[in-house]
């Protein structure tokens, strides 16, 4: 007979008690998530299809976003905006990323020098205020009282210098590479632990193959952290398109000059709260907030069905 048939049929399975003490722990964090996140999202959704109709809240479904893609006035700003925000996110994609990629690359070298020196000077912009940083590259790049065109001139380039922030083909470019220059040390830290975590055995390997040095990055390494870039990836995407303090500090409310450096989010708070003589409209600024976070929702759901699974194969 099986050990099946002669177990004992008055022996009760053990049961585990219940692990109440984790909701206790998780409620904390819950509710402060709720009250900060969940609500207010929930509330601006809801406060989308509706309007204020001789002072009264009237439900009116989509016609908010009718009139955000309709009205001459409005969609104009909100296309230019948008198209800010995409050459915002472009130049994060294509400066920032591959700068924190190749630091990463070369901090992880074993024999380099003050690595943990270079570590924290690099990510050290990373900690400060963007109002600190915002101010500071304003002074810098004064063509008034600045210190970029005296620096330019001691290395004979300063016939190159011009008021970047104050040209409405240049603004946007400037803006852009002040946050690069103050969010490269993140980028930069997660490809450094990606590389880190690297299998030793995978990289003696390679060097018994005869694999060193760059061709070891691009044939071995590289492939093994494109989960680690996709993450980075996705969280670029998602803090471009949430971005509002660096340009409103720099360039003000109304994202000079001319409108060249509006992105959603500056062109968000103009519309909910009002500024000069523009009336707040709350919602048609809920309208453009939902907008937004629909953007944000699509391209996070692309990164999640689609672009995560083909590179999950690089995964240990």
């Amino acid at each position: 007979m099986s050990d099946i048939d002669t177990a004992d049929p008055e022996i009760a399975p053990i049961k585990r008690p219940a692990r109440w003490h984790i909701l206790v722990f998780l409620a904390p964090a819950f509710l402060v998530y709720t009250a900060v996140m969940i609500l207010p999202l929930i509330e601006t959704l809801r406060l989308s299809l509706y309007n204020l109709v001789d002072n009264q809240t009237v439900f009116v479904g989509l016609s908010n976003f009718i009139t955000l893609f309709s009205d001459p006035r409005l969609a104009a700003n909100f296309w230019n905006a948008l198209w800010n925000n995409l050459i915002f996110f472009v130049i994060h994609m294509l400066v920032q990323n591959p700068i924190g990629v190749a630091l990463a690359a070369m901090l992880s070298v074993p024999k380099l020098r003050f690595a943990t020196f270079y570590r924290t000077a690099i990510f050290v912009p990373t900690l400060l205020s963007f109002v600190i940083v915002g101010f500071i590259w304003k002074l810098i790049l004064s063509p008034i009282w600045g210190i970029a065109p005296s620096m330019m001139d001691l290395v004979g380039l300063k016939w190159a210098f011009a008021p970047w922030l104050g040209r409405p083909e240049s603004a946007l470019i400037t803006v852009s590479l002040i946050s690069v220059w103050q969010y490269v040390g993140i980028p930069m830290m997660l490809i450094y632990a990606a590389l880190l975590n690297i299998p030793e055995e995978v990289l003696e390997a390679a060097e018994c193959d005869g694999i060193t040095g760059w061709s070891q990055f691009w044939k071995i390494k590289l492939p093994l952290i494109l989960p680690s870039i996709g993450i980075i990836s996705i969280l670029t995407f998602v803090g471009n398109f949430n971005a509002f303090d660096l340009v409103y500090t720099v360039q003000g409310a109304l994202a000079g000059p001319d409108g060249s450096t509006d992105i959603l989010g500056t062109l968000l708070y103009r519309t909910f709260f009002g500024f000069q003589n523009q009336m707040g409209d709350r919602s048609m600024g809920a309208t453009i907030a939902t907008v937004m976070f629909l953007i944000i929702l699509a391209g996070v759901s692309l990164y999640l069905f689609v672009i995560q699974r083909r590179i999950r194969r690089y995964q240990f």
